[in-house]
């Protein structure tokens, strides 16, 4: 998405091999059409352009930030450092089967939160659900969005067979 546009959300990931893990979030933002902005910023090896972005996104009207890191992890707490909107954090999968990414997200001290989901794919996509409902307080549109997704996966358990 251009740099001049409306946004409500943000998915940032530490590195480009970290996309496999993080699709599933755009995916699921756009499947609920919500407009958002997918960037590869580092907190180590690019803050400054990080804060840039967190600034520009937030100018443009994003109220969630999703930020996926493996190993040392800490792209969500240093979001969560610069911005009082919320953040939900992805560990990604790496060196430790992502434990260590994991622990690096969850343990964050008090005073700056980060919501931490599972790690992987489930959790990408579960951050992105996590932003729909934040969303979705003050759009019913988006309510009604979530409920009817809901209600779809509860009917495809329903339907299922174990012949």
């Amino acid at each position: 998405m251009a740099e001049k546009n409306t946004i409500q959300a943000a998915v940032i990931m530490g590195s480009k091999s970290d996309w496999d893990t993080m699709r599933p979030a755009s995916e699921t933002l756009k499947s609920f059409g919500i407009a958002h902005e997918c960037r590869v910023l580092s907190a180590h090896r690019t803050p400054e352009a990080l804060v840039e972005f967190l600034q520009s996104a937030e100018e443009r009207g994003c109220q969630v930030f999703i930020a996926g890191a493996g190993g040392a992890a800490h792209l969500a707490g240093v979001v969560a450092s610069k911005t009082l909107k919320p953040v939900f954090g992805v560990p990604i999968e790496s060196k430790l089967q992502g434990l260590d990414s994991l622990l690096s997200t969850v343990q964050m001290p008090a005073g700056i939160p980060v919501g931490t989901l599972a790690i992987g794919s489930a959790g990408s996509t579960n951050a992105a659900l996590m932003a729909v409902a934040v969303l979705a307080l003050q759009q019913p549109e988006l309510a009604q969005k979530l409920e009817e997704y809901r209600a779809e996966r509860a009917r495809k358990v329903l339907e299922s067979s174990l012949d």
